[in-house]
């Protein structure tokens, strides 16, 4: 497990606004190297998967749909303490709840469509960072 590394995704709703190169750029101005890039649409299938822990939660179809509606962007970030300073930099959830400052605030439009996904802990960041990447699709 590498503690320097992080998982994001840019969610559909990111895309359709625009905001990927905005959001892309907060990423790499706050210290953070991406190594590893995807544009990318998850099927049905894969977003199932990807999204399993929730899939008991009545909002899992919601959710599903979602991500499933447009295209997304998978990317391996590298910094010191990588999850904790992602989950830092995108902020709360809930937009009205995240700090000024974070990507949340800034591009997300509520709690369920907020922007970007970020891992919660080293051993989530693992687990999909190898859900997305095969270990030649990231340079470092």
């Amino acid at each position: 497990m590498n503690q320097n590394r992080t998982f994001t995704m840019l969610k559909p709703d990111s895309i359709e606004q625009g905001n990927m190169l905005p959001i892309l750029n907060m990423i790499e101005s706050s210290g953070f190297k991406i190594i590893a890039l995807k544009y990318k649409r998850m099927s049905k299938d894969e977003a199932e998967k990807f999204y399993s822990i929730h899939s008991k939660k009545p909002f899992f179809n919601d959710l599903i749909n979602f991500i499933t509606r447009g295209p997304i962007i998978a990317a391996v970030l590298e910094k010191k303490n990588a999850v904790e300073a992602y989950r830092n930099l995108i902020g709360s959830t809930d937009p009205n709840e995240a700090k000024n400052g974070t990507i949340r605030k800034k591009f997300a439009r509520s709690k369920g469509e907020n922007a970007v996904h970020g891992s919660d802990s080293d051993e989530n960041a693992e687990i999909e960072i190898n859900f997305h990447f095969d270990n030649e699709e990231i340079f470092n």
